[in-house]
Parts: C-alpha cells; structure tokens; sequence
C-alpha cells in the first residue's frame, strides 16, 4: 500500500510540475526567458531548443535579447520564432535578436486568465484521475485479501489528502499567475 501512495504522490507531483511549467511559459506582456521553452531550431538536422543555442537574456522588462553561439544560426532561430506560436516578430540586427513585448490589451489580459483558469481545472481533472485510479488498485487490493478493510480505509483517508493538497497548490498557481496578469 506504501508503494502505491508513493506512486500516487508522484503523478500528481508530476501534473503540478507540468502545470508550473506552463504558467511559466505564459508570455503576460513581462520578457520572460521560458515564452521560448517550446521553441526549437533545425539546427544541423536536429531539432534543438534555442537556450541551446545562445544565450537569452532580459536587458529591459520588455525586452528578450538573443545572441547565438554560431552566427550562422541567426536566420534559423529567426524563422522558429515567426513559425511559432509566441505572437511576437523578432528584430534581427545582424548580431542579436530582439524579442519586444507589447502591453497587454484588458481584454488580452482577461483571455489569458480565462486560459489560466482553465489550464488549472484540467491540472484538477488530472489529480482527481489520479486519485480515482489509486482508489480502484485500493479496492483490489483489498478483495485480493493483500490489505484489511481498515488499512484500505486509512489509503482512502491518505489519497483524499493527497488529492486536497495537490488541488490547492493548483488553485494557488493558478491565483499567483492570475494576480501577476491583471497586475501589469
């Protein structure tokens, strides 16, 4: 039974994870080094995320520059931003690229805390998923007479904790990421 709540543990550390990784991605009119997280450059035939490439830096708050490693690049790292999904034109000056973050229109602001919102109840889903598989494994185990109606009992009371705390971290993400758009 251990080994399952381990394991539960760590599939609903992992969604957390991915989920604050998303929110870091979030581009909310700050520069932020991880709006390229998901870019990658054809580089030599491999497809390689630019922070491999160059060095990424915030000069200004709204302002990403990038200075490749190989000058050759330059082009490359280019045509990935425009190919992506970031909405942003880089400006390419021979050397650098810069990446300028337009203010946030009110109504961009609020699509993006919609998206927040939502991000954050499908993390829940996937929690509550969770939750649901190890109390079903809970259940065989206890019609296969491997644990007593008291030890799956106390499972049940531990995953229903687990789940609560792992839901609230989410609406906390979810809270911060929110209060950091409607702040800017």
């Amino acid at each position: 039974m251990n080994e399952l709540l381990k394991v539960t543990e760590e599939k609903m550390t992992k969604t957390v994870a991915v989920l604050d990784r998303e929110y870091k991605s979030i581009r909310a009119g700050r520069a932020n080094v991880s709006v390229l997280d998901k870019i990658t450059v054809d580089y030599y035939g491999a497809p390689t995320p630019i922070q491999q490439m160059a060095a990424v830096s915030v000069p200004e708050p709204r302002v990403l520059m990038i200075q490749p490693w190989d000058a050759s690049t330059l082009k490359d790292i280019e045509k990935a931003i425009l190919i992506s999904d970031i909405g942003i034109n880089p400006q390419n000056d021979g050397r650098v690229i810069r990446l300028s973050f337009p203010p946030l229109t009110e109504e961009r602001r609020k699509e993006i805390v919609k998206d927040v919102k939502r991000t954050a109840e499908d993390n829940k889903v996937a929690i509550r998923n969770t939750r649901r598989d190890a109390l079903e494994k809970l259940k065989a185990l206890q019609k296969s007479s491997a644990i007593t109606e008291d030890d799956q009992t106390n499972g049940e009371k531990k995953i229903q904790k687990l789940t609560d705390n792992y839901c609230k971290e989410i609406d906390e993400l979810a809270a911060l990421k929110e209060k950091e758009i409607l702040e800017i």
